[in-house]
């Protein structure tokens, strides 16, 4: 690991459950969540020049991103404020072109004490033409319970 990162001293953070702003690559990106309940979120992101690929596409890791965004969000509704997770894998499938505004929709599909399935899925607001789907194991953990704040976390 990282020296620099090692010394780091771990930042509190106030969480407002409906904000990703303590995710700074996330805030970046602007990805907004629209609605959260237990065990499903839907995000939303309008995407910017610097989003799209040289075909005028969301570019394949914005996609990718988002799809990891809204799974880990999903597993953090049912408590926002003190579960944090991290991606342990993830398969995504690339269905049509992402054009205009992306809604993410992610849900959890099983969970254990610590890894939790979730499937993702992102379609064009205008007309709900599907763009990706994705699969992933998170590890979740509760801050509560735990004596360090990550750095930042979805």
């Amino acid at each position: 690991m990282d020296e620099a990162l090692q010394q780091a001293p771990f930042k509190e953070v106030t969480r407002d459950p409906m904000s990703l702003k303590h995710v700074p690559f996330i805030d970046h990106l602007g990805v907004i969540i629209e609605s959260m309940e237990p065990g499903r979120a839907t995000l939303s992101l309008t995407p910017r020049p610097e989003h799209f690929n040289s075909w005028g596409a969301v570019h394949g890791g914005v996609v990718m991103t988002l799809l990891d965004i809204c799974m880990a969000v999903a597993g953090r509704s049912y408590d926002p404020v003190n579960l944090s997770g991290v991606t342990v894998d993830m398969s995504t499938s690339f269905i049509a072109p992402g054009r205009g505004k992306q809604l993410a929709i992610g849900t959890v599909i099983a969970r254990s004490t610590t890894l939790w399935r979730c499937e993702g899925e992102i379609r064009a607001a205008a007309d709900n033409t599907l763009v990706a789907k994705a699969i992933g194991t998170f590890k979740f953990k509760n801050l509560a319970r735990s004596s360090k704040q990550p750095i930042g976390d979805a």
